[in-house]
């Protein structure tokens, strides 16, 4: 095994005797680690375990760490990882978003690879890390001069964040939870930048433009209703997109979507934050675009980016984004700037919007009927054709 053999039977070997230490009160440490001891009474308690001459040939391997480490390599780990060690992680995710959830982890393990080898998990070293670093940096923060970055900071701090949480979480499932970290402290500062702000659809366009009968007859009808929908509700894109009919409530005195988790075991869905757990009333035109989608958009179901990339193309193509930088996203910062110049509770703003709140939760946040009390404050005009 140590020469090459078959590293997941060595895995499994090693993880038994990690367990068979545990049970008698040790913390599996190999033999080397153990003949550097400084305070010997620590090897001889272990010593002392096996005196009483019943234990056997495996168990005294374990205490006295004659089981070697298994060479798992980079890939290796990361399958383990996905596969086992944090299983409990996506068990509440759609198959959409494991996709997601898996894609910046093998990104970042794949790099990993091409620049380093696939080595063994157990051989990385902070220079390892710091090659990992130094590309990222050249990406993130040029030096050559006139060179400008061609990566956001955002994105080198995920893939370092993904192997450093590789690398913790394979050596705390294989009994080293110490182990010092190669990628520990590597990352680069996110700087806030006016590009990255999406600018709010003024009111009067929303009304003249997007409102406007025959603006959206290009769109296809899930799009469209996505699109109209979020005018009024500020929902994110993700969350319309995902709804079902059991999330429309239409026959209720107050006509409400419900956004919250999908905890059907085969086919599960998490939302963003706990906050993002919602009522929202419906008003305006959000009222008859799920009067006729009872059922939700099931075009868009799990492909939310799918919808975004269709309404945000039809937008520029048709001349119903301001600029460049206006999107389907903006039509969230424009509820909120809306309900905050007609004085709505900022409390209610926030979760209304799925945020989080600045103090301890108390309540439920206020009834529904007057949470549509409130947003009939800011309903836009509409031509209900438009649905």
């Amino acid at each position: 095994m140590i020469v090459g053999g078959d590293s997941e039977v060595a895995r499994v070997r090693y993880e038994a005797a990690v367990r068979a230490a545990e049970a008698r009160g040790f913390v599996y440490r190999d033999s080397t680690f153990l003949a550097r001891l400084e305070r010997i009474e620590l090897l001889l308690d272990r010593i002392e375990a096996l005196r009483d001459g019943r234990t056997s040939a495996k168990i005294e391997a374990a205490i006295l760490g004659g089981v070697a480490p298994p060479r798992t390599s980079m890939t290796e780990a990361y399958k383990l990882y996905v596969k086992e060690i944090a299983a409990d992680e996506i068990v509440g995710k759609s198959a959409q978003q494991r996709r997601k959830w898996r894609n910046v982890k093998k990104r970042a393990v794949e790099s990993f690879v091409q620049l380093v080898g696939d080595i063994p998990i157990a051989d990385v070293t902070r220079d390892h890390a710091l090659a990992i670093w130094r590309v990222w940096q050249r990406r993130v923060a040029p030096t050559e001069r006139l060179s400008k970055p061609t990566h956001a900071a955002t994105t080198g701090n995920r893939e370092l964040g993904a192997l450093r949480t590789i690398y913790s979480a394979y050596f705390k499932h294989m009994g080293e939870p110490d182990k010092a970290n190669p990628f520990e402290g590597l990352s680069f500062k996110e700087r806030h930048t006016r590009r990255r702000i999406r600018p709010p659809f003024e009111k009067q366009w929303l009304v003249d433009q997007i409102l406007r009968p025959g603006a959206l007859d290009g769109l296809n009808p899930d799009a469209r209703g996505i699109l109209l929908a979020t005018i009024e509700t500020g929902a994110r894109p993700s969350e319309l997109a995902n709804l079902d009919s059991s999330s429309i409530v239409l026959d209720h005195a107050v006509p409400h979507i419900s956004i919250r988790p999908r905890e059907d075991r085969n086919n599960p869905r998490e939302l963003k934050t706990e906050e993002s757990e919602r009522s929202i009333p419906l008003v305006g035109v959000a009222l008859p675009v799920f009067q006729r989608f009872r059922d939700g958009f099931p075009r868009y179901r799990e492909r939310e980016e799918a919808a975004s990339s269709t309404i945000n193309k039809f937008l520029r193509e048709h001349g119903l984004a301001p600029t460049k930088r206006h999107t389907l996203y903006s039509l969230r910062h424009s509820l909120e700037d809306r309900m905050k110049e007609a004085g709505i509770d900022a409390e209610l703003r926030r979760v209304l919007m799925g945020h989080k709140l600045n103090r301890e939760t108390y309540g439920t946040g206020g009834s529904l009927a007057w949470r549509r009390q409130e947003l009939m404050k800011i309903v836009l005009p509409f031509d209900p054709a438009i649905v």
